[in-house]
């Protein structure tokens, strides 16, 4: 287990190699985002989304979304997207929005049992976007234990997942403790699958046939 404090310069570059090695060894990292801090693996390496649950204490009938470094990783996961859809990102990404669609039937992934979909976004975080151009699309969940608040420091990160995570990147405290707001793209009107750091509000000015979910 290493830790990195990001904050300083050499750190940070050394952080980030470390890190993008342990993604492709299948080997699990935590890393901060523009909400909370998340646990990460090679999204194409099942044994390693795997070890993620277990991590976490989580099973597969909540799959592991996905974090994407750019638009053009997108477009080749899940192909073509509703008008809707494609409004809400080109509006909102990079930032806290997920949205849930289908995706590309080729990709060979297992994410838990998804049925067909996955839950993908680009976060506005730069150490993390700086990652992901490094490694390719990632397994991303909160770095916590389940049932427990989501990690807001790496320090937090650490005393709940301890040996489990390879490499730590600590890039300081994240500003909120609130998760990305999930939008369901997969029928004929967006849904509002979980409400977060976006408002209901603002999804319905760039879309406003949003349904309001459970």
């Amino acid at each position: 287990m290493r830790h990195y404090d990001c904050g300083d310069p050499d750190q940070r570059a050394v952080g980030l190699r470390e890190a993008a090695y342990a993604v492709r060894r299948g080997e699990l990292v935590v890393l901060p985002t523009d909400t909370v801090y998340g646990i990460g693996a090679d999204a194409f390496t099942p044994g390693a989304v795997a070890a993620l649950l277990a991590a976490k204490g989580r099973g597969r009938d909540m799959p592991v979304p996905v974090l994407v470094g750019s638009r053009q990783v997108l477009d080749a996961l899940v192909g073509t997207l509703p008008a809707s859809a494609k409004a809400l990102v080109d509006v909102l990404w990079p930032g806290a929005l997920t949205i849930v669609a289908r995706h590309t039937p080729a990709l060979a992934w297992d994410l838990g049992d998804a049925q067909g979909t996955v839950a993908v976004r680009m976060p506005a975080d730069l150490l993390a976007l700086d990652l992901l151009k490094e490694t390719g699309p990632m397994a991303v969940s909160s770095a916590n234990r389940s049932g427990l608040p989501p990690a807001t420091t790496c320090a937090n990160a650490q005393a709940q997942l301890g040996e489990s995570v390879a490499v730590y990147l600590d890039g300081g405290p994240t500003t909120t403790s609130v998760p990305s707001t999930i939008v369901d793209v997969t029928g004929p009107a967006p849904v509002l699958l979980r409400r977060g750091w976006i408002s209901e509000e603002r999804l319905r000015e760039i879309v406003p046939d949003l349904v309001a979910g459970p």
